[in-house]
């Protein structure tokens, strides 16, 4: 497994959601904030308590979590 510093899992934060370390954002908000369109800089200004590096982690880690595993799914 990677190393993810500035990622946490704790059950009790976000119902056990990944976030960054310390706050309530959790990668999937940063993900979907990032596929909405809102860039890097946008999100700073939305979340003052975050830093780029955080945002790049979070995506690091999103993209770690999507090659993880596979699910097969049956097209109708």
């Amino acid at each position: 497994m990677e190393r993810f510093n500035r990622i946490s899992l704790k059950p009790n934060v976000m119902a056990g959601k990944a976030c960054i370390k310390g706050t309530r954002v959790t990668v999937g908000m940063i993900v979907t904030h990032i596929a909405d369109g809102v860039s890097v800089d946008e999100m700073l200004s939305l979340f003052p308590y975050i830093t780029r590096a955080d945002i790049m982690e979070a995506l690091r880690y999103a993209a770690w979590l999507s090659e993880s595993r596979e699910i097969d799914f049956e097209c109708a």
